[in-house]
């Protein structure tokens, strides 16, 4: 498995596999903000972030392929992020996901991360937002 940067010749797959308009996404892809998992020569994950506060770089969406879950994709796509977000110099990470989905939150925290609080934004959806942040600052520094 190959994990690299998303690129324009992406778009195609990336409109038909994440949520975000295609606007959003074309941003993104001009911005370096996806991360895309490449197997047998066909896309089948993508980590897509974003800058919280314009700073702090916000896991907004990770999603692997049903056939290709549990397979360690996901995690590679987060181990590349990871890692260039240390490379940019990050002190933080952070990312979410909703209060009622206890195995997105258990990835999150085996991946490092700690919750930090919530917001109830239950006028968009279900059920209130967990924050979490992980550490990042000592990273990479010998």
């Amino acid at each position: 498995m190959i994990v690299r940067r998303g690129r324009s010749e992406d778009l195609p797959w990336l409109f038909e596999h994440d949520d975000a308009s295609e606007a959003w996404i074309k941003r993104c892809i001009e911005f370096g903000e996806y991360f895309v998992a490449v197997q047998n020569g066909e896309l089948v994950g993508f980590l897509r972030f974003s800058r919280f506060w314009g700073k702090i770089p916000y896991m907004d969406m990770i999603r692997v392929l049903p056939s290709y879950r549990r397979e360690g994709v996901g995690t590679a796509l987060f181990h590349a992020w990871e890692s260039a977000m240390i490379e940019e110099g990050a002190q933080h990470l952070m990312t979410s996901s909703e209060w009622a989905e206890a195995e997105p939150q258990a990835w999150h925290r085996r991946n490092g991360f700690k919750a930090v609080g919530s917001i109830d934004l239950r006028i968009v959806q279900p059920s209130p937002e967990i924050f979490f942040v992980k550490d990042i600052s000592g990273a990479g520094k010998g």
